[in-house]
């Protein structure tokens, strides 16, 4: 569970009964078997909240269906890649291209403007602001 063998668990008692001593060991055994009874019922009583909230019991979940490791990119991308999922092509759509080209403005459809750019004069150094490098 937590990565520790067998004789590990057991160096690790006695360096418990060690540290706590013979006369604490009793109080701190109860303690832990306390707490591991309150986890055990608030386990318990999460589970029967999702089942109240939900719907549906835990056990009956395929938790396979949600494990991350089986999904892969590649098999998610060809797949919607060949997915025949194609609109047909409305009678617009040459004069829509011809108008988002430039080539020519469908009726009702403004041309777009034409892109603004500002140049230097001849000669003279493009603005350096010191404080943006």
């Amino acid at each position: 569970m937590f990565g520790i063998n067998g004789p590990e668990f057991i160096l690790l008692l006695i360096i418990g009964v060690l540290v706590i001593g013979p006369q604490r060991l009793p109080e701190y055994t109860q303690k832990l078997a306390n707490l591991v009874k309150e986890l055990r019922r608030m386990a318990s009583g999460a589970r029967e909240q999702i089942k109240e909230e939900v719907g549906i019991d835990i056990d009956d979940v395929d938790w396979k269906k949600y494990d991350p490791r089986q999904y892969d990119p590649r098999r998610i991308i060809k797949e919607a890649l060949l997915d025949d999922d194609t609109k047909p092509v409305s009678a617009n759509a040459p004069a829509a291209v011809a108008a988002v080209s430039g080539a020519a403005a469908v009726a009702g459809t403004p041309a777009r403007p034409e892109r603004v750019v500002e140049r230097l004069p001849a000669g003279e150094a493009a603005p350096f602001d010191t404080e943006a490098t």
